[in-house]
């Protein structure tokens, strides 16, 4: 049975753990093991997985299958003027991905933005992940490129993507 909560500072430790297992073998098909190293320490290190709770006011919400963890979410609420909801992170183990648990993650993301008042839901994809067509799938438009520096001569080449959330 699949159970998400929200997770506890205390439980960072296993967000960064399932975030090795889950980011490596998303990224290195079409990203240098380079880069994959060094966006994995910038957003994954403890101390960065801290910052993201305390200062930036991102929510983790951990996925448990039989009370084995198998995947997470991140967002942050409020990003713009429009009342929009963020999607900062979405993996799920590799031996688990097509049963449902993303998509159940970002429905709970989905109901939290509807609760409060949140008008869309955004999020960044690389160009060459295979998520771009699970998103689209979920009703996700790509509505713009990005190519953002994110330092030491490295770039993520994303999609924006928006969808509109509503309560029907």
């Amino acid at each position: 049975m699949l159970h998400i909560t929200t997770t506890a500072l205390t439980e960072l430790p296993l967000i960064h753990e399932l975030g090795k297992q889950t980011f490596y073998p998303t990224y290195l098909p079409f990203i240098t093991k380079a880069q994959v190293d060094y966006m994995f320490h910038k957003m994954y290190d403890l101390p960065a997985l801290q910052q993201q709770v305390t200062e930036r006011k991102h929510t983790f919400l951990l996925a448990r299958l039989d009370k084995r963890p198998v995947g997470f979410i991140s967002y942050e609420k409020d990003i713009n003027a429009e009342r929009a909801c963020k999607v900062h992170k979405l993996y799920v183990l590799p031996g688990t991905q097509g049963h449902g648990i993303g998509k159940a993650l970002l429905d709970r993301v989905m109901l939290d933005g509807l609760a409060a008042g949140q008008q869309s839901i955004w999020l960044n994809v690389n160009r060459f992940n295979k998520a771009v067509e699970f998103y689209k799938h979920l009703g996700f438009e790509i509505v713009a490129e990005d190519d953002i520096d994110i330092g030491h001569g490295f770039y993520m080449n994303d999609y924006e993507m928006k969808k509109t959330l509503s309560a029907g």
